[in-house]
């Protein structure tokens, strides 16, 4: 078993509260993890305007390594039904950021990695992605 699984339940249930407290209707995903072969994300959330689908990981590590397949899964998903795709990152500790597919860095191995620099440059904060605060960037 990785690292990862045991923890994920608390965070994305974590995320789909404070996604309710934002006004959005949001729900886990109940086959994410491999129980279908379609590609499902961790969290979906919506507020008829913004609509969101996040792949959920944590860690105490200082990255995180996510199977190519689970990216295009994700990427297909949104695309289908309107949301904007991204990786919801809870490194212990810290905040959320939330890091947009392309922007994630892909290893040689053809799979991709986020590490804790990137997700705290490129990332964005929750109220950057429920539309709640509009952080200016220069």
């Amino acid at each position: 078993m990785d690292i990862m699984s045991k923890t994920g339940t608390r965070e994305e249930r974590e995320l789909v509260k404070m996604l309710w407290d934002a006004d959005f209707a949001a729900m886990r995903a109940p086959a994410s993890g491999g129980a279908t072969k379609k590609p499902l994300p961790d969290v979906l959330a919506g507020n008829g305007r913004i609509y969101l689908a996040i792949e959920v990981k944590s860690t105490t590590l200082e990255r995180i390594y996510i199977p190519s397949d689970k990216i295009k899964g994700l990427k297909e998903f949104a695309g289908i039904f309107g949301a904007e795709p991204y990786v919801g990152a809870k490194f212990i500790r810290q905040k959320w950021r939330f890091v947009k597919l392309d922007d994630l860095h892909k290893t040689r191995s053809d799979n991709y990695r986020l590490d804790k620099d990137l997700a705290f440059g490129k990332g964005l904060e929750f109220d950057e992605i429920t539309g709640t605060d509009r952080q200016v960037k220069f």
